[in-house]
């Protein structure tokens, strides 16, 4: 699966966890990067004055954003990623335990690519996880760097 990274935004320190015993338990070799918070994110993303972060050629081939975050929350990660020329085709997924349809609608109206809820049990979460990779990492044909730059 070369060298694409996996941008985890999540602050539950379990949940990091979780998610990395899952993706080896899935054989999903990716380089997983975590930001603990929103403001993590978007510095990540687009440095801490707006005007940085990382390169195009470095962005996630996917993003796994947790909405109920400390500092800014996931909606609004997802709305300045969706609004910057940058992140604007990074696809994002949201893993969220929220049970909310405001929080789907919402998820879907700032232009996620998915919504999944987290399962409960660890069993159900590597599963997702693994059907979320072989998707993201292996089936999804991604935009190359520099399109959709309009």
């Amino acid at each position: 699966m070369g060298n694409k990274k996996i941008l985890l935004i999540e602050d539950n320190a379990n949940d990091v966890e979780l998610t990395k015993r899952a993706l080896k338990k899935s054989n999903i070799g990716n380089e997983l990067i975590v930001a603990n918070d929103g403001v993590e994110a978007l510095n990540y993303f687009f440095g801490e004055d707006g005007n940085g972060g990382c390169a195009s050629d470095e962005l996630p081939v996917v993003v796994l954003l947790d909405l109920n975050l400390p500092r800014v929350n996931g909606l609004d990660v997802l709305r300045q990623m969706r609004a910057n020329k940058k992140t604007k085709v990074v696809p994002v997924v949201v893993l969220t335990s929220s049970n909310e349809q405001k929080d789907i609608i919402n998820s879907y109206g700032f232009g996620a690519n998915s919504f999944i809820r987290k399962p409960v049990k660890f069993s159900e979460f590597a599963e997702a996880i693994r059907v979320l990779g072989l998707f993201w990492l292996v089936i999804n044909q991604s935009c190359p760097n520099g399109l959709g730059k309009s």
